[in-house]
């Protein structure tokens, strides 16, 4: 699985380091120094992957993604961090971050979670043209919510809907089983199905964002509910209503 792969980071060791461990695996690396040339070079080279150093000069990671989801566009971002507060991780998360890894890091885990990211990017780009989908890439929907896995689309009353792709694995599963109450851990399983570092509070604020972005009043969720002391679960409020009035 080769990829074009960006490493935005300042300190040269590092980078240097990084660089090596991805190019042993036969992927294409542009390495750059600072937070305005990563933005500058994701815009013109769309690479498969932006592993983002979150201290660096100019623009800052956290500021890189913010206005890259802001130009809806959805690359993987796997953030490198020295910031050890779980406040300032989720905060990346909840920005579009797909991953993080504190520093000091294993490079043999960075390149798991390289190969996680890659492998569901390429899942969720949809199959080749002329291809047949594969089972569980059909297009669903939950009352007026739709969900294409083939074509990564959401769209809600027929309105576009732009999920990072962690947003969108969790919508994804959910949307295949309506009604279905997930918990915390099985969603995390969705996200980073091999990472014993991130909480559940991970998932809380990809719910949250998800909420933002599909519900009518995302403090008065209709579609996306908590089960209290469970999980979540994705439902039709149209049938809702109807099961209230009868």
């Amino acid at each position: 699985m080769c990829a074009n792969i960006v490493v935005a980071e300042d300190d040269a060791k590092q980078a240097e380091l990084v660089r090596r461990y991805l190019e042993h695996e036969g992927h294409t690396v542009t390495v750059v120094e600072d937070g305005r040339t990563a933005l500058d070079e994701v815009r013109c080279e769309e690479p498969d992957l932006l592993v983002l150093d979150v201290m660096m000069p100019r623009t800052d990671g956290l500021d890189v993604v913010r206005i890259l989801r802001a130009e809806c566009r959805e690359v993987p971002v796997l953030m490198l961090t020295a910031r050890s507060t779980e406040d300032d991780l989720l905060l990346g998360l909840d920005l579009g971050a797909d991953d993080y890894m504190t520093k000091p890091f294993s490079p043999r885990e960075l390149m798991a979670r390289v190969r996680t990211l890659l492998r569901r990017n390429r899942r969720s780009a949809g199959p080749a043209t002329g291809a047949v989908p594969a089972a569980g890439d059909e297009a669903v929907s939950v009352g007026t919510l739709r969900v294409d896995p083939a074509r990564h689309e959401v769209s809600v009353e027929g309105t576009p809907v732009i999920c990072t792709p962690g947003e969108f694995r969790i919508l994804a599963a959910m949307a295949a089983e309506p009604d279905r109450v997930f918990t915390r851990q099985r969603l995390l399983e969705e996200l980073h199905g091999f990472d014993k570092y991130i909480s559940g509070r991970t998932v809380d604020v990809h719910i949250m964002n998800l909420r933002k972005k599909i519900e009518r009043a995302p403090r008065r969720p209709a579609r996306l509910l908590t089960v209290f002391g469970v999980g979540y679960k994705l439902t039709d409020p149209a049938k809702n209503v109807r099961r209230a009035s009868s």
